[in-house]
């Protein structure tokens, strides 16, 4: 006959880590997400969270070089932490997907911009106003289209963006289609 023999404090230490982790586990899952579109909260970067659209960050060139070769921009301010940049990031996502190709898109998080006295015209703090989000639209020699604060409807900044590239107002053309 076979006598097995149980190491009691081996036992138990094995109990004792099988419920921590169980606790560990209902606590994770009990928790509900601590961010979300309308608070205030930081759960990542807006435009891949909300939008789905990590491409957008970082932008294609620089604000300068954007200039250089006169390409139309579009500078979108915002706070990852914003309730109203985080619903705004939607509305940017499709921005890009019918002006992406053509125009130059910076998502400018406030926070890294350089505190100065006085900006450039190359530097995107010349264009920033203290609020979030902000849209500016540059035309192809650099000139302010459009420059609005607050939730701005698609529609607007579309407007804006067909006088940029001489397009019929929507009122005189069909609707603008992602081409697949």
């Amino acid at each position: 006959m076979t006598i097995i023999k149980f190491n009691h404090k081996f036992i138990s230490t094995i109990l004792i880590e099988i419920c921590l982790v169980f606790l560990l586990f209902l606590g994770i899952s009990c928790n509900q997400a601590l961010a979300s579109m309308y608070d205030d909260n930081l759960d990542g970067n807006i435009f891949v969270v909300y939008a789905g659209n990590g491409s957008l960050v970082p932008a294609k060139m620089a604000l300068s070089d954007s200039l250089q070769r006169q390409i139309p921009t579009i500078i979108v301010y915002y706070v990852d932490d914003s309730p109203s940049s985080k619903q705004f990031a939607m509305t940017v996502s499709k921005i890009q997907e019918f002006y992406g190709r053509a125009a130059n898109i910076i998502p400018t998080m406030v926070d890294s911009i350089p505190v100065k006295d006085k900006y450039i015209k190359q530097e995107l703090g010349y264009y920033y106003k203290n609020t979030v989000p902000q849209i500016v639209i540059l035309d192809h020699n650099g000139q302010k289209v459009l420059d609005i604060q607050g939730q701005v409807e698609y529609e607007v900044i579309d407007d804006a963006l067909r006088k940029v590239f001489g397009l019929l107002p929507r009122s005189e053309s069909i609707e603008l289609k992602h081409h697949s």
